[in-house]
């Protein structure tokens, strides 16, 4: 053990208020920080779950008519499947309708997947908002009516309500099996309204997303067959900017909040380290008089407050993954769903964008430290350490 390490053990830093304060603002940040990804996270997946993070259909897409459909195998499908990040590729059937329950109607939009086919015929999940508005529960009939050329009614079986993620009145939709639309529409088994495409959640951040999507549409156009539909691809950012639009906006006031909360914990190291300082001018006197320098004596008592530092983040983050723990598994927290879509507070504890924050936040604090280390340039011994 080097001096400056001996000296730095044996110096007691009567901080407890400045830790404190440390432990608070990494709290806050990593709160911060896994809220965010959260918010990301959940209204990603809920969008996805919509609409697929890229759609392929055709360049006149009408939810209303039946003359609107495609190919759903395309001679292009196996290309699209080997891009790098696409999991899937599914066939999806979309038609606008009108809910009939007593005296009440609303409008909604039907999505036929094969996966609801289960539902056995004319069997649909509904939303839960839709089931409150309608007052619908399950095993009750849904009439609906489809207007196009001709108005068509179908009267539908509710079989199951599902909790609705993105809870707005522009997202009403209801689960229906494919076999029923393609009847619904008079199509054959080959004919959907179009083919979501999948993406790893790796790949589903905002860069990597739009290359998938240019690269989908790029096959789709330059691989087509002379019997193929022609396609267009867009991405969930297309149909939903306004809420990665939000989502950014999240994002922009983490980074301020990270920023504030390590500048507010700097500065009370600073003053923490400023008062230990003074406290200790005759000690500073004595080591510099006995020929250590002024660097080294720096490093004793940024070496003590360092330690402060660590205390203080352990403290913080333990705290902070605690909260994350209980809200992630209670979801006590709870939200208006009209304006932040989802009706609790999301957290995911994103480890790697932590230990970068925790690691950052380190070494700024560690560098603002430097400035009242100056302060030991300005000690004279001669008047410091005096000989009774």
């Amino acid at each position: 053990m080097n001096a400056s390490g001996f000296i730095a053990g044996r110096l007691r830093f009567k901080g407890k208020m400045a830790m404190i304060c440390i432990a608070i603002s990494f709290l806050v940040m990593i709160i911060s920080v896994s809220i965010s990804s959260g918010f990301r996270n959940e209204i990603r997946r809920g969008v996805a779950s919509f609409c697929g993070d890229i759609q392929l259909s055709p360049l006149d897409m009408n939810y209303i008519s039946e003359e609107s459909s495609i190919s759903s195998s395309p001679s292009f499908l196996p290309s699209i499947l080997n891009v790098d990040g696409v999991t899937g590729a599914e066939p999806v059937i979309y038609r606008a309708g009108i809910v009939k329950s007593g005296e009440n109607i609303h409008g909604v939009l039907f999505k036929g997947v094969e996966g609801r086919d289960s539902l056995g015929g004319l069997g649909v999940s509904i939303p839960s908002r839709l089931a409150d508005m309608l007052s619908l529960k399950v095993g009750d009939p849904m009439l609906t009516y489809f207007v196009s050329e001709r108005v068509k009614a179908r009267r539908f079986t509710v079989k199951d309500i599902y909790p609705s993620l993105l809870d707005v009145d522009d997202n009403l939709l209801v689960y229906a099996g494919l076999q029923d639309m393609q009847r619904l529409n008079g199509w054959d088994s080959t004919r959907v309204s179009s083919l979501e495409v999948s993406l790893a959640e790796a790949y589903r951040p905002a860069l990597l997303m739009t290359a998938a999507k240019d690269e989908v549409g790029s096959i789709a156009l330059l691989e087509q067959g002379d019997d193929d539909d022609t396609m267009v691809a867009t991405s969930v950012m297309d149909r939903y900017p306004q809420l990665f639009d939000w989502l950014n906006l999240i994002d922009s006031n983490v980074l301020l909040i990270l920023v504030l909360m390590t500048v507010v914990a700097g500065f009370n190291m600073i003053s923490g380290l400023l008062i230990l300082l003074f406290r200790s001018i005759s000690t500073i006197g004595l080591l510099k008089s006995m020929g250590m320098t002024d660097k080294a004596i720096s490093s004793v008592f940024l070496r003590v407050s360092s330690n402060l530092v660590l205390k203080g983040m352990l403290i913080g983050n333990g705290l902070a993954l605690l909260f994350c723990l209980v809200q992630g598994t209670t979801h006590f927290i709870k939200l208006n769903p009209v304006n932040y879509f989802i009706s609790y507070v999301p957290v995911f504890v994103n480890v790697p964008f932590i230990l970068a924050a925790d690691l950052i936040s380190y070494l700024v604090i560690m560098l603002l430290l430097q400035l009242p280390c100056r302060f030991i340039s300005k000690v004279d011994p001669a008047q410091t350490v005096r000989v009774r």
